[in-house]
């Protein structure tokens, strides 16, 4: 299912790291960047979450929580947060209901081999519910950048 600017972002209520459950509905009234990355701990998921964490007070003076997405567990997340002393949520979607209705569980290939995993994705949420950007295939570099220029003319 392809996400529509201008609809509203499909709803979720997912464990996150330290114990806790977030919902979409218990994020109302802000800004969401929720990007979607394929494994903990791994280079360029490594990379990507030190980038969103670098800006956070960028991203917080905007009016925006950063949200991260994997299939990983809870304990997994838990993990990767401490070692890199990540000051946002990490939910864990180990069923791929989310990571469906988003449309980032998708069919992917590596040395011929076929497999299903996320595809790299950032999806912007505006105060409403709505989406408001997507960015699929994304390559890391320079990526929170772009997403917080984007998030200020929300």
């Amino acid at each position: 299912m392809a996400l529509v600017i201008g609809e509203p972002a499909p709803g979720f209520t997912l464990p996150a790291d330290g114990g806790r459950t977030v919902s979409l509905a218990d994020l109302k009234g802000k800004k969401v960047v929720l990007y979607f990355y394929p494994k903990d701990d791994t280079s360029g998921c490594t990379k990507e979450a030190q980038a969103f964490n670098g800006m956070r007070d960028a991203f917080a003076a905007e009016g925006a929580v950063i949200v991260g997405v994997s299939p990983d567990s809870p304990k997994s997340h838990d993990k990767f947060k401490a070692k890199y002393e990540l000051g946002f949520d990490l939910l864990a979607d180990e069923e791929k209901g989310m990571l469906e209705a988003y449309g980032v569980w998708v069919e992917k290939s590596m040395y011929g081999k076929k497999y299903m995993g996320v595809e790299r994705t950032t999806v912007l949420i505006d105060a409403d519910g709505k989406v408001a950007r997507v960015w699929p295939k994304v390559k890391v570099p320079g990526h929170a950048e772009e997403v917080l220029d984007a998030v200020k003319v929300l």
